[in-house]
């Protein structure tokens, strides 16, 4: 049985790419970009709102992606929650997990403090071990700093952790950290990456992670 869990955020948790997608464009139609159809950010979202920046904008200089930068937090800020909502199933799952004993997590390449408002908006009564967002003090995903930060905040054995994402970055990040990994099929992402990047086990359904976590389901 697993006794930590560590889940990615967007895309594995919530939906947010509807408001990931706004924000971008908002930055990008302020400095007069021409901004990207809200399906197009599937692929742009997952290294953090730097490299979205960077995706969104490839030609531009480091000072336009600073106020790019500026101009879509100024925007995110107040609209990370207006389109935003869990995946059917995802409060029952870590609701279940927590009935379990099983501690949760969450690792974001998302900045800090739109983590932390989108968990206390959303989730509010589940009592995450930990919340970690984009920290300066640490490279993103798929480094996997952000794992081993966690497991210092709650020590558990390797064998013992299970992260779960919907892209590769996540896989690559649980693999970097030598724990296993389940990808997700109803993310931002297709399935042919997470084979591509070798998930333990990749899952159509929340209710497969409980299996998975309680033994009650072996990982491939």
């Amino acid at each position: 049985m697993k006794k930590l869990v560590i889940f990615d955020l967007d895309g594995t948790l919530l939906n947010s790419i509807y408001d990931l997608g706004e924000a971008c464009n908002y930055a990008l139609r302020k400095m007069g970009f021409a901004q990207h159809p809200i399906p197009a950010y599937n692929y742009m979202v997952g290294n953090g709102v730097r490299k979205l920046m960077e995706r969104a904008q490839p030609d531009a200089d480091p000072q336009t992606i600073e106020m790019l930068l500026k101009n879509f937090r100024e925007y995110y800020d107040d609209h990370c929650t207006d389109a935003t909502k869990p995946y059917v199933g995802i409060p029952e799952l870590l609701k279940a997990l927590t009935d379990e004993g099983v501690k949760i997590a969450v690792a974001s390449n998302k900045y800090q403090a739109a983590v932390t408002k989108i968990i206390n908006h959303y989730f509010s009564d589940i009592p995450f071990v930990s919340v970690l967002g984009q920290s300066n003090n640490r490279p993103v995903k798929p480094d996997p700093s952000i794992v081993f930060e966690i497991l210092s905040e709650c020590p558990t054995p390797k064998s013992e952790v299970l992260y779960v994402g919907d892209s590769g970055v996540d896989i690559e990040t649980a693999r970097r950290a030598c724990v296993d990994s389940v990808g997700v099929t109803w993310g931002f992402r297709p399935v042919s990456e997470l084979k591509d990047a070798y998930a333990d086990e990749i899952v159509g359904v929340p209710a497969e992670i409980l299996k998975i976590v309680k033994g009650d389901k072996n990982l491939s």
